[in-house]
């Protein structure tokens, strides 16, 4: 894991950390090019890297190009994606987190007012065995087209889930559970694969506890309220269509 002298807000996986009323966004891609660039080899030896600034120097566009895709567009993961969607929104999320649940209404509403909003969603089980049993049937209720209502009775069951909750939170989302189970043995290996890769991820930007955000170009490791996220993914919107009207 890559440890960068950032104002971040951490808090426990315990998921006990105070509601932030107001994030310092910053740049997540001074984070992404360390990343892409060991991804891509580029830094193989210990003690190579002296500053984020050469990190950035050495690490091209197209390698921040490929973190960006590592973290959105892997066809493994749910997501919402409206037609013209012009922000994406990356999802760290646990379903036993309280502070996930809160920002998972959040965002509801923010996609039902705002239609070019795309949310992908990395569900990351730190909370035990129950986080992931929760974790791995809701990606496999994709199969049958019923992530999105599975994901949102998960998210309004108790917080403290069983394997009898999340069944129970499947027959309220419509979810066929026999064919959720064949899904699960037939798919596993991408199901677990996608959870392998977002906990490689999450612990590469920095992350240390649920919930987490990647809007655009901006981090957001922790809770927000609902203004913050609204205004962030406003600022991510406005970056894009600056950067497009350079090109």
């Amino acid at each position: 894991m890559l440890v960068l002298g950032l104002p971040i807000w951490h808090g426990a996986r315990t998921g006990h950390r105070k509601v932030l009323k107001r994030v310092r966004k910053f740049s997540v891609w001074h984070i992404a090019c360390v990343c892409a660039a060991i991804l891509v080899g580029a830094l193989c030896m210990p003690g190579a890297l002296s500053t984020t600034a050469r990190a950035s120097t050495m690490a091209s566009a197209q390698e921040r190009t490929r973190m960006k895709d590592a973290l959105a567009n892997d066809p493994a993961l749910p997501s919402i994606a409206p037609q013209g969607y012009d922000v994406t929104i990356v999802v760290f999320s646990d379903y036993q987190c309280p502070y996930c649940r809160k920002l998972h209404g959040d965002l509801k509403q923010l996609l039902a007012a705002d239609r070019k909003v795309r949310v992908v969603y990395r569900d990351w089980p730190i909370f035990g065995g129950a986080s992931l049993e929760a974790a791995r049937a809701g990606m496999a209720s994709r199969y049958q087209g019923k992530y999105a209502a599975f994901n949102d009775a998960l998210m309004s069951g108790p917080v403290k889930m069983d394997q009898a909750d999340i069944r129970q939170a499947a027959v309220r989302a419509g979810v066929d559970w026999p064919r959720l189970k064949a899904d699960l043995a037939r798919n596993a290996a991408v199901i677990d694969g996608a959870l392998r890769k977002t906990n490689q991820l999450a612990e590469m930007i920095g992350l240390t506890g649920t919930p987490g955000l990647v809007i655009g170009d901006y981090l957001i490791p922790g809770a927000v309220d609902a203004a913050t996220l609204r205004g962030t993914v406003q600022k991510a919107r406005q970056n894009a269509r600056t950067a497009e009207t350079r090109r």
